[in-house]
């Protein structure tokens, strides 16, 4: 039950005498169903399976509906759901502006393809609907601007899914440069996984129960072919690759660290090794080395290179150095008299849960959630201008107040017409 259907049952049962389960107002430490925040889930791929059990530890909060454009998933998401409150009272949609129209859902969790963050969360702020969006936030840097005007105009909170930001050993690493553990910062190293090189594939049919149009959303027409489906982040159309995908949170921190949430670095450069387009049918890099330096000197440098596991944040001063190991959140540093300050406990980075209750005491204050749009695209942005440098194979300046580069092929890489008819 939400609030809204809760108010107008209880008015008009007022005249007819019943007994009220304490749930139901609030007592014996239950939360009444008029002060629990309705949420819609947009997107109930993998990457949702593993973040919506962390909502649903919290009582202050329902889901009461939940959209895909695949069935198999939307009827697994509804399980998922309904399991855990012991009912079959998630209502399902294909579409997800008809969750959207829905005037009972107060805030959504958006978990779909990188491609359809900002279109559907631009949709829900327009909607009235407070977001949680998992990352990369944005498509473009151009979008993420556009993301970010849009929140601003209809008072949104919005909340992304950096949640590094509320994960014990990225904080405690950060307090240490920030108290100059290590001396005078210098350069943040930040490493991700090298990526694959998938072979050309044949179109097939699509499978029932598949809104390929719909999961296709802004992004250029192509036929169904399983293996750019599957690989989906491994495409520019689609999502651009492993640096936006996973270095974003690593970005994210260094912006943190630096107190640059509402600017960014002024000059990018790097190279790349891409996939032979004669055998291939991905198109982002497979390895790389992108630089980005800001105003102050400090460097940032993003490694794709190794395995899945080996990523990892690094920040260097002239006295020492301190490491959040992604895998195993594992802090490593020199001296190492530093790990002595580390209190225990403090979940990983796995557990959303510090995340999403910071997101709903933003709802309720109506105050900026600590990753809001501004901090989000900004992390964002540096991972974009990093993939356009490689893709150009050019040395840029960078101009974080007009967010324009000082080359015209870089600036024309700023935005991507959308799909007819998804315009915001």
């Amino acid at each position: 039950m939400n609030r809204r259907r809760f108010l107008r049952q209880t008015a008009s049962a007022l005249a007819v005498p019943m007994i009220i389960p304490a749930s139901a107002l609030g007592r014996d430490g239950a939360i009444a169903p008029s002060n629990r925040i309705a949420f819609g889930a947009i997107g109930m791929g993998n990457r949702a399976r593993n973040i919506v059990p962390n909502f649903l530890r919290f009582d202050d909060l329902q889901f009461i509906a939940a959209c895909d454009c695949r069935k198999d998933r939307l009827t697994s998401g509804k399980a998922l759901i309904d399991t855990h409150y012991g009912n079959s009272d998630c209502q399902t949609h294909d579409d997800f502006r008809e969750l959207l129209a829905r005037d009972d859902i107060d805030a959504v969790f958006i978990a779909t393809g990188n491609r359809w963050h900002a279109m559907a969360s631009m949709y829900a702020a327009r909607a009235g609907k407070d977001i949680y969006c998992e990352k990369p936030v944005s498509l473009t840097i151009r979008e993420g601007r556009e993301l970010v005007d849009t929140c601003r105009r209809f008072g949104t909170i919005y909340q992304a899914g950096t949640q590094r930001r509320s994960t014990a050993s990225y904080r405690f690493a950060v307090d240490m440069v920030k108290q100059g553990k290590i001396g005078r910062l210098h350069t943040v190293e930040m490493q991700v996984w090298a990526g694959p090189a998938i072979p050309h594939d044949k179109p097939t049919d699509v499978p029932p129960g598949w809104n390929y149009d719909m999961w296709l959303g802004q992004t250029p027409w192509h036929p169904f072919v399983p293996a750019r489906v599957n690989g989906w982040q491994y495409f520019w159309d689609t999502a651009e690759g492993v640096i936006t995908d996973m270095g974003c949170h690593y970005t994210d921190q260094m912006q943190w660290v630096l107190g640059t949430d509402a600017s960014g670095p002024v000059e990018f450069e790097g190279h790349a090794t891409f996939p032979d387009p004669a055998k291939h049918c991905s198109d982002t890099p497979i390895t790389a080395e992108a630089r980005c330096r800001y105003a102050n000197g400090v460097n940032g440098v993003m490694l794709q290179r190794r395995g899945f596991n080996d990523r990892y944040i690094r920040y260097i001063g002239d006295e020492g150095w301190i490491q959040v190991d992604d895998q195993t959140d594992i802090v490593t540093a020199e001296p190492k008299s530093i790990l002595e300050l580390k209190t225990a406990g403090g979940k990983g980075w796995s557990d959303a849960g510090s995340h999403i209750r910071n997101l709903l005491e933003s709802i309720r204050s109506r105050r900026p959630a600590q990753c809001n749009p501004e901090v989000a695209h900004r992390a964002i942005t540096i991972c974009q201008a990093m993939n356009i440098c490689l893709r150009l194979n050019k040395k840029m300046q960078w101009d974080p107040v007009q967010e324009l580069f000082d080359d015209a092929d870089a600036n024309r890489m700023l935005w991507r017409e959308p799909r007819a008819p998804w315009r915001i």
